[in-house]
């Protein structure tokens, strides 16, 4: 085993003196493998583990353990916990928390710590991880839990954040001096924007002072100021009832007033005392009392000491007393129990919303004077209902229609639709369903409630279903009926009896008859007629028929002459069929037929042909059937002694044949009437009505019934006739069982709820309210039918308004002042007259006027009253004066004016200070409001919108409409905005506007790609065997709008249709004519013989049941059967054999092989003479492969294309393949060959497929128009949108891209409540002291865009607003204020929050959390003050969605002066700190080594000294800037600049790097035109003489090129003539 690296180790040095073997040994160690896995029969601390320990050399080669020391052998082995599985429920990792992350001194590779923090700090953190057991925590060894789970990490990476120093704004502009003469102070602050973070630097003095000199005094300086102190709180005088009380002792008691008996006088005594108690405030919710508050008034020194009051004397000393209320905090009852949860019902499902309960309180003590405001009288809280009783919850679930009809018609282009015959479609459709949504648990429920009536299917809002909504339309297949295939009509039989059991009269009928090839749907009723009969005479059942004729034996035994021929015959019926020869016993038997055997010297005739087709099928007057047969000359006679050759008339015969009439007679059916109940059947016609037999087929069988039809005889081109004339046994049946299909009936719903009426409209009495129910299942046959009325409507009644409540104020009470003797030793103060307060009582009434309980208000009525006010009593020398009028009434717009007026009361008219109209005007003026309004278009305009497109989705189905209309004309719309005379926004009613301007607009219907019609079908592509037809279409317009796309199309717009086809190989046949006469050669005049040629004609015929009927080309037969025309041989002599024609050759035996044979016979027709024999009528050859011998074999054409039934766009079809029978050459063969061989067939024919459907995109209806998006303001837009429900198929129509549409909501205007700026503060006449200040709340109407803050209106435009200011419902207008002495050293008032800032590194996405602060500054007055001045002081709190923001330095150009040089951040803002601790530029050179003293030279960041723009450096021999020189520039005046500006033309220096400074661009080296003794340099005069060469050059271009030559007379001729326009049509449509 080799053993890890040798690890270091101290070995002795060469010069001591030690034995070799113990420096061997020393050398050698022990080294331990780890250690193998814990074993052990037992789970826990009894197991065992080992290692392996070897000793071996430093080096890394091992050795004999015995050569190490034994003493430092460790050990191999030790105990162990043996884990087993089920340890891992009991011990598990246990993590700590991570320690404080602590900062790496140095990187990796030994670099040092940037000098500059960047980003932040890496630093390290860690915790502790150990293996516990899970039940006590005890720890455990590790390798238990590592057997299961690896060890978690115990430190990972941090960052320190870098220290961020404190940022603050520029200081803003120095104020006025604090002094109007004398020395004083200007002030100049500035406010914190960043405080210190993460140990940064402390934030820097936020105020600067200096002293101003406004000029000397005139006079001596003020230095003592009247300081107001804070009120005192409110007191309680001594009760004006312990008063009394004290009055009345000693006056003795009261005397008793008699009581008032009459009920009248008591009752208005009463309400009096009644209506007073509430004017005097006498209610259970206020405890108003008036008290007295006073302050203190003192006089301060300027230097900040209190001196004594009559240093501030003469002035008038300020009010010090005055009443007040005692506030009292507001007191409210004991929370009311829980209310009932909302949610009445127990829901499984843990995901749906939970139910409200809610608790109220009352209010006992209603808050007064600066007393606490009552906390919210409710509360609620989530809650559930449980027990035993609760009924469960409803649950909602989507149900459907049953499907309608399939439909194909819904599939069709808009080609296809044009069609006017869309009967008889079939194939692929498609079926809708209607979607609604019902109570799933409903019959639960109706049983838990015991209620009655209440039906499960009724509708419901659809809102309530939740989950995906099924399918509403789906493919489906009509089947495509199957047309009936007959075969042609075969021969016509012999003339039979109908019945030959009857044989009866001389009357019979022929038939000739048809089979069904291709059996139809719905049987063979619905196939023509298979039989046709003539009527004939003479009839017969059974007949001889001749078989084959004897050899011709000529008479008396001689060998040669006349003779007969034998026939051989077999009984045959009308069939064909061989019967019992005794049945042809009645029929004479045929006779012998005569013949001729020719002698040597005869003349010789070759045999009959068969008799020809008939030439009619029929015969009449005009017309009759004609046979023919023919027979030739083979050699001739002798001339003497033999029989001679008869003339060419003689050999050819003619007969007549189909000689029965033309009247064929056939039965004719009509189609089979409707299934009609038979009332002999037992079984009753039950009516299905119910839901659970919605499921039955429309067909499905429920009883017996029967149909009829009509049968006729009818006579072919004439019509009907007696039923007589037709043979009665193929006729057809009348009557035919059939099973009659249940009764459905109509299903419908129950009616859904009304649909709610909308309080939201303005004319309730129009809105309507509609409920509807749902066709479940339609009826069929004969099965109740539907309900006429499906919806219906209704007039919403008046909605009930609920009741309002209104606060009823109680006149004021009287003014109350201070009690006299407290206020008596105020200087000033009179008895009976100043200022106090008033109380009035608040009541609740409902708006009619009743009484109501005053939580009523709290919660629905406006804003509660005030219930106190401040009062003035007034004095004898005080001016009264009556409320101001109302303003008089205008009677012009904007150019007239309104006044107000009051009048003087009492003494007040005598006193000529109160006639003083400048300080007591008793009439006011104003312009009248100026109405005048202007209306604009704002916002763009919307999507276009069909007229008809408003349709509201239902509430109660998802029904889909299949063509719903998505183009045409429609209006695009674009808000209207209004605006009064002062650019404020008021609604567009003022305008005579209903909000929109409207526009006809147009949505471009889809125009479906349309091809041409079908082609004919081609001809089979082969005449024998399979082979393919095709027809096509070509484009004739493309697709646009969304239209269906076209089919894939070839280079020239065309779209096949391949198909197979099958052509019979017998279908047509050559037909040769007999051959001609001989024509010899050399022509023997005695003998007539020798060699000679015989000629035939040749026709290619088609080939029918009856034989060869008519000429047709000669290419469509095959021109390898075609049979000879000529031939040439020799023409037998007299007394020569003659033979017969030569037979057909025999078969080939198989396999094919040379050294087979076949071979052929003939007969000797006449005998040859003496001495001559006949030649070898045996003719043999070999059998040769592919020339007279072939092998057969069957071969499968390719499977078609799907093929579907002429009626069907899609769906399922049939793949076909034809089977052919090929011959070894390759040539195609009928398959007659290959069944005579019995070859095997084991091939399907045919398979079914599928052509997907083009189903166009269904899309659902546009939902209703969404709530606007803003409640006001211009930028409001409402939505509607709608779903895909089934995406296209195929060549379908596309969804279109638009999914949604908005369009503008109606402008209104954006009223808010919002402060004025705080006042200063005010403390009365007084220049110190504690005061207050005051803000209004004012209306501000805005279009609700950020840009500005609005514009102030009434404040009636926002009574219907909540009183609340940013959401905050606190109003606070008034608040106390210390307005500063002079000479006070102050902290001002806290500035706003600065924006939100984030704490991060811009572009390393380092965040650490965001904040914002506020800081106050001192403002000081007196310089000798300024000792005393607080610290500033700033908070911050931490925000969300800060900015990042980045810091740099910036600096001016060096203008003849040292340049300014500023940090600022990257929003453009000047800051003080934030920017890196560099040297700033310009300040300090003490970075560069040596310094940068040289004028126009600055310090680079990275130590350099560089000269500034405009100046080039000049070094020394050293190396170091030696000066900086300026760079001579070349200016090129602007054209067209009035001022007289430049541009300096400055060439770069491609070849030297230019260095970067913060905040400027890099070096530019310059072109320098001038040498150094101040003269042009020589290459510019060079570039001079370039440019006006070649600008000659440029010159001399233009007019060449601009120069118009003279055309040649024919030129001109030739162009004046009119040039044809041709156009090449490429096969795009779009031409």
């Amino acid at each position: 085993m080799q053993g890890p690296p040798a690890q270091a180790s101290a070995c002795p040095g060469p010069s001591e003196d030690i034995p070799l073997m113990h420096i061997l040994m020393v050398s050698l160690l022990f080294f331990p493998g780890p250690w193998g896995r814990c074993m052990g029969s037992d789970c826990g601390p009894g197991g065992s583990q080992s290692r392996a320990v070897w000793c071996a050399h430093v080096d890394g080669w091992t050795t004999l353990h015995t050569n190490c020391y034994q003493s430092q052998r460790p050990s191999n082995q030790q105990n162990c916990f043996r884990v087993c599985d089920w340890h891992k429920d009991l011990y598990d990792w246990q993590l700590g928390t991570w320690s404080q992350c602590v900062s790496v001194s140095a990187r990796a590779f030994g670099g040092m710590r940037p000098h500059v923090c960047n980003v932040g700090k890496e630093g390290i953190q860690t915790r502790e991880v150990g293996c516990i057991l899970k039940a006590d925590e005890s720890p455990g060894e590790d390798a238990i839990c590592e057997y299961f789970e690896p060890k978690p990490r115990l430190e990972q990476a941090c960052l320190i954040p870098c220290p961020q120093e404190c940022v603050v704004s520029e200081f803003t502009p120095w104020t006025s001096c604090s002094k109007t003469c004398g020395t004083g102070l200007q002030n100049r602050v500035r406010s914190v924007l960043v405080p210190p973070l993460f140990g940064g630097s402390a934030c820097p003095n936020l105020t600067e002072f200096q002293t101003c000199k406004p000029g000397p005094c005139k006079g001596a300086e003020g230095v003592y100021s009247l300081r107001l102190g804070p009120w005192t709180p409110c007191s309680l005088p001594i009760s004006r009832p312990v008063r009394q009380a004290k009055r009345r002792k000693g006056k003795g008691g009261g005397r008793e007033r008699p009581g008032v008996k009459d009920p009248d006088t008591r009752e208005l005594i009463q309400k009096k005392r009644t209506r007073n108690r509430l004017n005097r405030q006498e209610s259970p919710f206020w405890d108003i009392q008036v008290g007295y508050q006073n302050r203190a008034v003192s006089c301060a020194h300027r230097n900040g000491s209190t001196v004594g009051l009559s240093l501030c004397q003469p002035r008038e000393l300020p009010l010090t007393i005055q009443s007040c209320i005692l506030p009292k905090d507001c007191e409210l009852s004991d929370w009311s129990d829980w209310g009932p949860c909302s949610k009445a019902c127990t829901d499984p499902n843990p995901k749906s919303p939970r139910g409200q309960r809610t608790r109220s309180r009352r209010v006992l003590q209603f808050a007064v004077g600066e007393g606490e405001n009552c906390a919210p009288l409710e509360e609620a809280e989530p809650c559930d209902t449980e027990g035993d009783g609760v009924p469960p919850c409803a649950t909602y679930t989507w149900r459907t229609t049953e499907w309608s009809d399939c439909r194909v018609d819904s599939l069709l282009s808009q080609q296809d639709r044009r069609r006017s015959n869309q009967t008889g479609l079939c194939g692929g459709g498609l079926q809708n369903r209607e979607v609604y949504c019902v109570q799933a648990n409903a019959e639960l429920l109706t049983y838990l409630n015991n209620l009655k009536d209440k039906d499960a299917s009724r509708p419901v809002d659809s809102k309530l279903c939740g989950g995906p909504i099924p399918d509403t339309s789906q493919l489906c297949h009509i089947p495509c009926p199957i047309e009936c295939e007959v075969s042609p009509w075969g021969a016509w039989g012999p003339c039979t009896y109908e019945n030959c059991n009857v044989q009866d009269g001389k009357k019979g009928f022929k038939l000739r008859k048809r089979e069904i090839s291709n059996e139809p749907t719905g049987g063979p009723g619905n196939c023509p007629h298979l039989v046709e009969a003539i009527p004939c005479e003479d009839p017969s059942c059974w007949d001889w028929q001749l078989v084959r004729l004897d050899e011709c034996v000529p008479d008396e035994d001689l060998p040669c002459g006349p003779g007969t021929q034998k026939p051989q015959v077999q009984c045959v019926n009308s069939t064909g069929d061989t019967m019992d020869i005794e049945l042809c016993r009645g029929t004479p038997v045929p006779e012998p037929i005569v013949c001729l055997v020719p002698c040597p010297k005869d003349c010789v005739l070759s045999d009959w042909t068969t008799w020809s087709s008939c030439s009619q099928t029929c015969s009449s007057k005009t017309i009759e059937g004609k046979q023919m047969r023919t027979r030739s000359i083979l050699a001739y006679n002798a001339g003497e002694g033999g029989d001679m050759c008869p003339n060419s008339s003689s050999l050819q015969e003619v007969r007549n044949c189909n000689e029965h009439a033309c009247t064929v007679y056939h039965w004719q059916t009509g189609p089979w009437g409707p299934c009609t109940e038979d009332p002999s059947a037992s079984a009753l016609n039950t009516s299905v009505g119910s839901r659970s037999a919605a499921g039955l087929k429309a067909n499905g069988p429920c009883s017996q019934g029967m149909q009829t039809r009509k049968v006729i005889c009818v006579r072919v081109n004439v019509g009907q006739v007696p039923p007589k004339k037709c043979p009665e046994s193929p006729r057809p049946g009348t009557v035919r069982p059939c099973r009659m299909p249940c009764k459905k009936d109509c299903i419908v719903t129950p009616f859904s709820d009304w649909t709610q009426c909308s309080p939201t409209s303005g004319n309730i009495q129009k809105k309507k309210q509609s409920r509807r129910r749902i066709v479940l299942q339609l009826p069929a046959n004969g099965g109740q039918e539907c309900p006429e009325v499906l919806q219906e409507e209704n007039d919403c009644e008046a909605v009930k308004v609920c009741p309002g409540y209104r606060w009823k104020t109680h006149k004021w009470r009287r003014c109350q002042l201070v009690p006299w003797y407290i206020r008596e030793d105020s200087p000033g103060a009179q008895e009976t007259c100043g200022p106090g307060l008033q109380t009035r009582a608040v009541s609740c009434r409902k708006l009619d006027g009743a009484q109501a309980d005053i939580g009523d208000c709290l919660k629905l009525a406006s804003s509660m009253p005030p219930v106190t006010q401040r009062c003035q009593l007034p004095c004898q020398d005080d001016c009264q004066l009556t409320n101001w009028s109302k303003f008089s009434s205008c009677t012009v717009d904007c150019v007239g004016v309104r006044t107000r007026k009051r009048l003087l009361v009492g003494r007040s008219k005598k006193k000529d200070k109160c006639k003083n109209t400048q300080m007591y005007p008793l009439s006011e003026t104003q312009y009248c409001p100026c109405d005048k309004y202007n209306a604009q278009p704002v916002g763009n305009w919307s999507d276009c919108i069909l007229a008809g497109g408003d349709r509201v989705e239902s509430l109660l189905g998802l029904k889909v409409l299949g063509d719903i209309k998505e183009c045409g004309q429609g209006y695009r719309y674009q808000a209207m905005v209004c605006y009064d005379q002062d650019n404020r926004l008021v609604e567009t009613s003022r305008c005579n506007s209903h909000g929109y301007i409207e526009e006809a607009c147009i949505i471009p219907c889809p125009s479906d790609c349309k091809l041409s019609e079908w082609s004919n079908w081609s001809r089979c592509s082969k005449s024998c065997g399979s082979g393919v037809k095709v027809r096509s279409k070509w484009l004739r317009e493309k697709p646009y709008n969304g239209g269906r796309p076209c089919p894939k199309l070839d280079h020239i717009n065309q779209v096949y249709e391949v198909v197979p086809c099958v052509s019979d190989c017998t279908q047509y046949v050559w037909v040769a004519e007999p051959w001609s006469v001989w024509k010899v050669s050399n022509v023997d005049l005695k003998e007539n013989c020798g060699e000679g040629v015989q000629t035939r004609k040749v026709r290619c015929m088609l080939n029918t049941v009856d034989g060869p009927s008519e000429s047709v080309e000669d290419y469509l037969c095959d021109p390898e059967d075609m049979p000879l025309g000529t031939r040439g041989s020799r023409l037998p002599c007299p007394e020569d054999c003659v033979l017969s024609d030569w037979g057909a050759w025999n078969r080939c035996s198989r396999p094919c092989s040379y050294n087979n044979s076949r071979e052929r016979t003939s007969y000797a027709i006449r005998a040859p003479g003496v001495g001559r024999e006949c030649p070898d009528t045996t003719e043999k050859e070999p059998c040769s492969l592919n020339l007279n011998c072939f092998h057969y074999f069957y071969n499968i054409t390719d499977w078609s294309t799907c093929q579907l039934s002429a009626r069907a766009v899609c769906g399922s079809g049939i793949k076909t393949r034809m089977l052919d029978c090929v011959r070894s050459d390759g040539k195609s063969v009928d398959l007659k060959f290959c069944e005579e061989l019995r070859l095997e067939r084991k091939w399907q024919m045919n398979i079914s497929c599928v052509v997907e459907c083009p189903v166009n995109c269904q899309l659902s209806d546009w939902s209703t128009w969404s709530e606007c998006s803003h409640t006001c303001g211009l930028e409001g837009r409402m939505w509607r949108s709608r779903v895909v429900v089934q995406g296209s198929q195929g060549d379908g129509r596309p969804c279109p891209s638009q999914m949604e549409q908005w369009k503008p909501c109606p402008v209104r205007p954006c009223y808010r409540w919002q402060y004025s700026p705080w006042s200063e503060c005010r403390v009365e006449e007084v220049v110190c002291g504690a005061g207050l200040r005051f803000r209004n709340l004012s209306c501000f109407v805005s279009d609700g865009s950020r840009e500005g803050e609005g514009s102030l209106v009434e404040e009636d435009l926002c009574a219907g607003l909540e009183l609340a200011v940013d959401q905050d419902r606190v109003i606070i207008l008034k608040e106390a204020c210390v307005l500063p002495c002079p000479g006070e050293c102050y902290l001002m008032e806290w500035s706003d929050w600065s924006p939100c800032l984030s704490v991060c590194v811009k572009g390393a996405a380092v965040d650490f959390g965001s904040v914002q602060v506020r800081s106050r500054a001192v403002m000081a007055q007196e310089p000798e003050n300024l000792q005393l001045c607080p610290d500033p002081d700033w908070e911050s709190r931490s925000c969300t969605d800060g900015e990042c923001f980045e810091y740099q330095w910036m600096s001016s150009s060096w203008a003849g002066s040292p340049r300014v040089t500023w940090c600022q951040r990257s929003d453009g803002l000047n800051v003080t700190g934030g920017c890196p601790p560099i040297n700033p530029l310009g300040e300090d050179n003490s970075f560069c080594d040596p310094a940068c003293q040289m004028p126009m030279s600055f310090c680079t960041e990275a130590g350099v000294c560089m000269c500034e723009e405009g100046y080039t450096e000049v070094l020394s021999s050293g190396g170091q800037l030696d000066q900086c020189a300026p760079i001579p520039v070349l200016e090129i005046p602007t054209a067209g600049d009035t001022k007289t500006d430049v541009k300096t033309s400055r060439a770069i220096n491609p070849t030297l790097p230019a260095t970067t400074q913060p905040g400027r661009t890099g070096r530019t080296w310059y072109l320098l035109p001038i040498g150094p003794d101040g003269k042009l340099k020589m290459w510019v005069y060079g570039v001079a003489a370039g440019a006006l060469v070649l600008l000659i050059f440029i010159v001399s271009l233009i007019y060449l090129a601009c120069k118009r030559p003279k055309k040649p007379l024919r030129q001109r001729q030739i162009n004046n003539r009119l040039k044809p326009l041709t156009l090449a049509y490429d096969g795009d449509a779009d031409m």
